[in-house]
C-alpha cells in the first residue's frame, strides 16, 4: 500500500467512463473543483491516432507531448499521426497497431505515451486529484498504460471489469522502474502465459525524476471480494470502489444460477446488495457507486462509514464530457421528456460481464443498425487470448465476425448478440471510424440506469458544468460547504 497521500480523501470521486467520455477535459474540471478527477485509460492509444490525425484542435496533445520525457518517442508519433488541418471527411483513420504478448510490440509504446498524454493534460497547471481507470479484462494494455499514467503524475488508478489482485503490485514496481513480469490469463488453458514489461524498453538512457506511486483503488461490487482482495498485502488496495449492478457500463453478474427478467436484463436479488458494515470492517477507505447522484447519498455514504460516493452519469451529461454533444443533448431530451431506456444487456459485451446501453435511435442498441453493420474487429482491445493448435498464443473476440471467431477454436453461440464495443464507443466520442461507401461506425451510449438527476440538475435541459455538480453534491456534507 502507498504511504505517499498526505491529502484529504476526496468524497466524490468522478468515475471512468466509455472511450473518452471521461476524457482529461472532464477529469480536470472536477479535479479543479477540489474532487477526484478521473480519465478512462482506455484505448488512448486510438484516441490519441484520430485527434492527432483530426489536426489536434487547440494543440493540447502536442503540448502534452513535447512534455513526455523521451522526446524521440513523442517526435516518432506526431511525425506519423498529425494531419495540419486534418484528414479528409471522406478519408479513413489511421489503423492503430494491436498489443500482443510480445515484448517488443510498437504498440506498448503508443500505449505508454497515450496515457502519459491524458493524464498529463488532466493535471496541467493545478494541484487538484486525478486519476485513471482500466479495465482488468484488458490484460494486454494496463501495465504499459499504467506506466505512462505514472511518468505524468497519476494519483491513483482505478481498476475494474475482473479481480484486479496484482495492480498494487504492478503500481509499486512501475513507480521503481522495475521490470514487471505478470501472468496472462488464456482462453482454455491452465497454464498462463507470461507477460513481460521493462520501463527501460521505453526510456532507455532518460532517467525522470522521482516518480510517485499512486493509490490503487479496485472497484467491486460486494465485500467478499474486497476481503479476499485484503487477504495478503501483495494484493490489498489503499482503497475500494463498492460499484452496484444500476451504475452505467460494465457491472458484475448476479450471484447464482443466472436469471433474465422479460426484456432479457439479469436479475439481482438480495444476495447483490452489499453489506457495508462489512466493507467498513475491513478498515480501507471506500466510495460507493450505482445511483448514488444526490446530496442524500452521499450524506447516506458517509453515515455508512463510505469516504463519499462514485458518479458517472451525472458527469457523462455534463458540458465537459467527450460525448458527441448531439447523442448528449438527445439522451437529455429523452430522459426529461417520454423518458430514456437503459438496457442491462447480459450478451453485448465480449468480456461476458453485463453492459448497460442506452437505447437511442440509429446506434447499436437499434437491431436495424446492429444487422445492418458488417462484423469488423479491427480494434481488439477486448480480444481474448487463446492457445493455439501450434501452442502459441492467439487472439479472438467473439464481436468478429463469426466465421473468423468459429476458424479460432470459438463457438458460434458465443458471438450472439454481441456488439462491437471498441468501434461503438469511439463513435459515440466523435470519432468512429470511417468506412467505404461513406458509411461511419455507428456509436453505442453507456449510462446508469438512475437519471433523477436530470430533473433536479437540470429540469429545462440547461447545459450544466462539472463544477455546479459538485457544489450540488457538496450539500450533502452538512452545513459546510466547499
Amino acid at each position: 500500500m502507498s504511504t505517499s497521500r498526505t491529502t484529504e480523501l476526496p468524497w466524490l470521486i468522478q468515475g471512468g467512463m466509455g472511450v473518452g467520455v471521461s476524457g482529461w477535459r472532464l477529469a480536470r474540471a472536477v479535479a479543479l473543483a477540489g474532487q477526484l478527477g478521473v480519465v478512462s485509460g482506455t484505448a488512448l492509444d486510438t484516441l490519441l491516432i484520430r485527434v492527432l490525425q483530426s489536426g489536434d484542435p487547440g494543440g493540447h496533445l502536442r503540448r502534452a507531448l513535447a512534455a513526455f520525457p523521451v522526446p524521440e518517442l513523442a517526435g516518432a508519433v506526431l511525425e506519423r499521426y498529425f494531419v495540419e488541418d486534418g484528414i479528409g471527411p471522406g478519408e479513413r483513420f489511421a489503423a492503430t497497431p494491436r498489443l500482443t504478448a510480445d515484448e517488443t510490440s510498437p504498440a506498448r509504446t503508443l500505449t505508454v505515451v497515450a496515457n502519459f498524454c491524458e493524464v498529463w493534460l488532466a493535471k496541467e497547471g493545478h494541484g487538484g486529484p486525478v486519476g485513471v481507470n482500466y479495465l482488468e479484462k484488458v490484460q494486454l494494455a494496463t501495465t504499459p498504460a499504467m506506466f505512462g499514467a505514472i511518468l505524468a503524475g497519476v494519483d491513483y488508478v482505478l481498476v475494474g471489469a475482473g479481480i484486479p489482485a496484482r495492480i498494487p503490485g504492478i503500481a509499486t514496481r512501475l513507480a521503481r522502474l522495475d521490470p514487471v513480469v505478470e501472468r496472462l490469463d488464456v482462453d482454455g488453458d491452465d497454464e498462463p502465459a507470461e507477460l513481460r514489461f521493462d520501463p527501460a524498453s521505453v526510456l532507455g538512457t532518460a532517467r525522470p525524476g522521482p516518480l510517485r506511486r499512486p493509490d490503487v483503488l479496485a472497484i467491486v461490487s460486494l465485500p467478499a471480494l474486497a476481503a479476499y482482495l485484503g487477504r495478503a498485502p501483495e494484493t490489498t488496495p489503499d482503497g475500494f470502489v463498492v460499484e452496484g449492478h444500476r451504475a452505467g457500463g460494465h457491472s458484475a453478474p448476479p450471484r447464482g444460477p443466472l436469471r433474465l427478467d422479460e426484456q432479457g436484463d439479469p436479475v439481482y436479488g438480495p444476495r447483490d446488495v452489499p453489506d457495508f458494515a462489512k466493507m467498513a470492517a475491513l478498515g480501507l477507505p471506500f466510495w460507493i457507486a450505482g445511483g448514488q447522484c444526490g446530496p442524500e447519498h452521499l450524506r447516506r455514504a458517509r453515515e455508512a462509514g463510505a469516504a463519499g460516493v462514485q458518479l458517472g452519469s451525472v458527469f457523462a451529461l455534463c458540458a465537459e464530457s467527450g460525448l458527441d454533444p448531439r447523442l448528449r443533448r438527445e439522451l437529455i431530451e429523452r430522459e426529461l421528456g417520454p423518458g430514456l431506456a437503459v438496457r442491462n444487456y447480459a450478451d453485448a459485451s465480449p468480456t461476458g460481464f453485463p453492459f448497460k446501453v442506452a437505447e437511442l435511435p440509429g446506434t447499436l442498441s437499434d437491431p436495424g443498425v446492429t444487422a445492418a453493420r458488417a462484423r469488423v474487429c479491427d480494434l481488439g482491445y477486448l480480444r481474448t487470448p487463446y492457445r493455439t493448435d501450434q501452442g502459441t498464443v492467439g487472439y479472438h473476440c467473439p464481436a468478429e465476425p463469426v466465421a473468423m471467431y468459429v476458424r479460432k477454436g470459438g463457438a458460434a453461440e458465443q458471438t450472439e448478440g454481441r456488439k462491437c464495443l471498441c468501434n461503438g464507443l469511439l463513435s459515440a466520442v466523435g470519432l468512429g471510424q470511417r468506412r467505404p461507401r461513406g458509411v461511419v461506425e455507428p456509436p453505442v451510449v453507456t449510462l446508469g440506469q438512475d437519471l433523477g438527476f436530470l430533473r433536479r440538475l437540470a429540469p429545462e435541459g440547461e447545459e450544466y458544468g462539472a463544477e455546479s455538480v459538485v457544489r450540488w453534491m457538496s450539500a450533502g456534507l452538512g452545513a459546510a460547504l466547499v
